[in-house]
Formats: C-alpha cells, sequence, structure tokens
C-alpha cells in the first residue's frame, strides 16, 4: 500500500497533466518525456545529477576507508572520535544544514578565518553559482562520513589476524597489506556501501533545501530537487512523474549494472 501502490500512481501521472487543482488529470501520453528532453535545463540537471553523485559517493568512500583504518588503530580516545565521527549520520539534514550555513558565512564564518589565514577571501559559498554546488558537496562527505567509516570499521576488524600476520612474515608492508589484502578482503562491504551510497546521494534533498533551495540560478539542482521543484512550486504534477519515473530507471540500471560487473570482484 505505501511502497508499490506509489510507484504505480506515479507511472500513470506521467503520461498526464495535473495541477493538483484539477478535479481530474489529463491524459498527454508522452508529451511530458518529450517536454523533459526538448528543454536544454533538464539534460544540465541529469549532469549536474551525475557529477554531484560521483563526487559525493567516491569521497565518501575514500576517506571513510582511511578515517577507519585509522580508527582501527589501538589509540587512546579513539571510541570517543568514532562516536563524534558517527554524530553527523543521526542529525537531520536541517540541523547540519543550518550548521554549516553559519560556517559558510562569507562575513562572520569560520571558513572565513581559515581563508584569511592564507591571505584570501572567503567566497560566498551558499551564493555564488561556482560554489554553491561543491558547498553541498562538502556537507553532504561529511554527514555520511561517519557512517561508512563504521561499515568499513566492522569490516577491516572481521580480517582474521592470522591473515595479516602470514603477509608481515612475507615481509609485506603496511602499503602492501592494504593494497594485496586488506582492501580486497573489504570488497563485500565496498559493494554494500557503493550501492547504498549512490541511491543516498540519488535521493539527496534536505541539504539542497536548507542551503541553497535548487539556486543560484539552478547552479545546484539535482534531479531530486527537480522534481519537488516542478511538483510543488511549478505544479507540474505530470513533468514531475515523468523526472521520477527517469530516475526510478536510472537507479534500477546502476544497481543491476553493478550487481552483475561489479559484484563479480567481490570476494565472501
Amino acid at each position: 500500500m505505501f511502497s508499490y501502490w506509489p510507484i504505480v500512481e506515479n507511472v500513470y501521472l506521467s503520461f498526464t497533466t495535473w495541477d493538483f487543482i484539477s478535479p481530474q488529470a489529463e491524459w498527454a501520453g508522452l508529451l511530458n518525456y518529450v517536454a523533459l528532453f526538448s528543454n536544454w535545463s533538464f539534460p544540465a540537471v541529469l549532469l549536474r545529477t551525475l557529477v554531484w553523485v560521483v563526487v559525493v559517493v567516491v569521497a565518501t568512500l575514500v576517506l571513510g576507508l582511511a578515517l577507519a583504518m585509522l580508527f582501527s588503530r589501538r589509540i587512546r580516545g579513539t571510541t570517543a572520535v568514532q562516536t563524534l565521527a558517527f554524530a553527523p549520520h543521526v542529525l537531520s539534514g536541517a540541523a547540519i544544514a543550518t550548521i554549516w550555513l553559519l560556517i559558510f558565512d562569507p562575513h562572520h564564518g569560520l571558513s572565513r578565518l581559515v581563508f584569511e589565514a592564507f591571505g584570501a577571501t572567503s567566497p560566498a559559498w551558499t551564493t555564488d553559482g561556482s560554489w554553491a554546488l561543491w558547498a553541498l558537496i562538502i556537507v553532504s562527505v561529511w554527514k555520511g562520513l561517519g557512517f561508512v567509516a563504521i561499515v568499513y570499521l566492522v569490516g577491516i576488524q572481521q580480517i582474521p589476524a592470522e591473515v595479516l600476520e602470514a603477509a608481515r612474515l612475507d615481509g609485506a608492508g603496511r602499503w602492501a597489506q592494504f593494497r594485496r589484502v586488506v582492501f580486497p578482503l573489504l570488497s563485500p562491504t565496498t559493494f554494500f556501501l557503493v550501492i547504498t551510497q549512490t541511491i543516498s546521494a540519488f535521493q539527496a534533498f534536505d541539504v539542497i533545501a536548507m542551503m541553497t533551495g535548487g539556486g543560484p540560478a539552478r547552479s545546484t539542482t539535482t534531479l531530486s530537487w527537480f522534481i519537488y521543484d516542478e511538483a510543488f512550486s511549478r505544479t507540474n504534477v505530470g513533468v514531475s512523474s515523468a523526472a521520477s519515473m527517469i530516475m526510478f530507471v536510472v537507479l534500477m540500471a546502476i544497481t543491476v549494472l553493478q550487481f552483475r560487473f561489479v559484484e563479480r570482484r567481490v570476494h565472501y
């Protein structure tokens, strides 16, 4: 009722025109899909979403793995740091966005102090089209970093100690151990995180809504925000539903490709 029926209803609405007010939706066929790809801005939204997903997922996984490797070492205070690192994952996106809006303030925020330390001027992070998307990427990576690090840490802790000991006896250094032993054995964890983080990045909404609202000049409008904006700001329910179906198909295709090709490199 709450998972599958909305999908079926959305498929129907994508072939209609409706403005939330008219008593009935009018059948439009493929006009909504044609309108999307006839508009130059929609391909730009798709490209921006692709950049967003790739950068956020890759940065989160790389930094999360590095953090997990650090956590795996027995250093005093590691447990407290793990808790602090995981905290952003359980905080609401609205709270996180509010905090980072203060940090990114070019006149009074902490980012200003960092830039001034190097003799530079802080950019207008959320109001400059050249910086706004990168500001959102920084926040999204920071939000997901703790979760990825903790999941990787669990995977590292499950690696048999005798395997690492055997690698050390064979003369493998830390980098060789990581590249030839640790990272290959973490492939199931990496596979899981790639899928979950890709889906999460495609569905990102709260941070965008609170920090930029898709602006300035639609420079931070990803596919998820485009769907919301078309439906609830422009009342183009049919176009919004068509964009939703495109997101659904893209996510399904990515997931199928990951299971079919990427999973072959996973060592269970």
